[in-house]
């Protein structure tokens, strides 16, 4: 099998780096400044409660700190909480404003248009799923087809695999798969990408967030885990240091060539080479122009773009640009 001899890093790190530029989208620009005629909330200013899926809490949180550093008399309160039941708070009315791993699709769009509803999406940034393994377990990448099959049931144990043979790393060991949440946005796009909606395996099972798989997965050799790119990407943060110390991150194929294998760079994530990419959207049904519009507006600018660039993900907003380091 090829592979391949380069990978994505962030600015000052050698081989490839993805720069942003450009400046703040026009009409974000108009959301984040205009007057919004309401004394108690204007875009820089007010309460807004956002519920934002578990597996972007480390990027948002840098997202939320920054914004109130800069506008001192707005509050951003951030809930933390599985994909599922987010949707079913915004379906119910129980919150104005989510961050998810994809957009509405038509039956919730329907269901909106219904109440006269008309919720705002912004696509915010691409990121990925990361597949994670223990340090001690030999396996590098896995193809996409592997994968597949370790997902559906059809492969039990790491001897079974082709890269276990071809490798000479068999371990005469079940597999264990772990994933944080069973209403996780990680599990409903396994489960559309790979179980064409099925369940999955019995050799499967939930913790609780994508700390805790890693934790699992850190001290269980047998396992393979399942969580969000942005946790690991971050190179200059000190959780992220740490959890990269515990586990080792495989490379997977491309359904159609298996032969090349692809960690989740910010690189293959742009170019769409890495096989297990997904966009982020701020969803708003504020229905005025409010805090909540504010902190999109300012998540999709300048500043709360160059954080989802340090997290490890792909900007959405901004043109974007890879330059190919090589050194002499």
């Amino acid at each position: 099998m090829r592979h391949k001899l380069y990978h994505f890093c962030l600015p000052a790190r050698p081989l490839l780096t993805l720069l942003m530029a450009g400046g703040l989208p026009s009409a974000f620009g108009l959301w984040l400044f205009s007057a919004c005629g309401n004394s108690a909330s204007t875009p820089t200013q007010g309460k807004q409660k956002i519920y934002i899926d578990e597996s972007y809490q480390q990027l948002f949180q840098a997202e939320t700190e920054t914004f109130e550093g800069l506008y001192k008399s707005g509050d951003i309160v951030d809930v933390y909480k599985p994909e599922g039941e987010i949707i079913q708070d915004l379906l119910n009315d129980s919150c104005r404003m989510i961050v998810l791993a994809r957009d509405l699709n038509q039956k919730e769009k329907d269901y909106f248009t219904s109440k006269k509803s008309f919720p705002v999406s912004t696509k915010i940034a691409s990121d990925a799923l990361a597949f994670i393994t223990s340090k001690d377990n030999p396996i590098q990448n896995l193809t996409y087809n592997e994968l597949k099959d370790i997902f559906t049931g059809k492969i039990t144990a790491w001897k079974l695999l082709d890269s276990s043979i071809k490798n000479k790393s068999s371990q005469d060991t079940s597999i264990t798969i772990v994933f944080d949440n069973e209403k996780s946005c990680n599990v409903r796009m396994l489960k559309e990408k790979l179980l064409n909606g099925s369940d999955f395996p019995k050799n499967c099972f939930a913790v609780k967030t994508n700390p805790d798989v890693i934790d699992f997965v850190s001290k269980n050799k047998n396992a393979i885990g399942i969580i969000g790119v942005n946790w690991i990407s971050d190179r200059d943060d000190t959780l992220t240091l740490s959890f990269l110390s515990k586990v080792k991150v495989l490379g997977v194929s491309s359904e159609k060539d298996p032969g090349d294998f692809f960690q989740p760079f910010q690189a293959y994530i742009h170019s769409g080479e890495y096989p297990f990419c997904r966009d982020m959207y701020i969803i708003n049904r504020e229905g005025r122009t409010g805090l909540g519009t504010g902190f999109a507006a300012f998540v999709a600018g300048d500043k709360g773009q160059l954080i989802i660039l340090k997290a490890g993900m792909v900007p959405a907003t901004q043109p974007v640009r890879m330059v190919k380091i090589t050194s002499k």
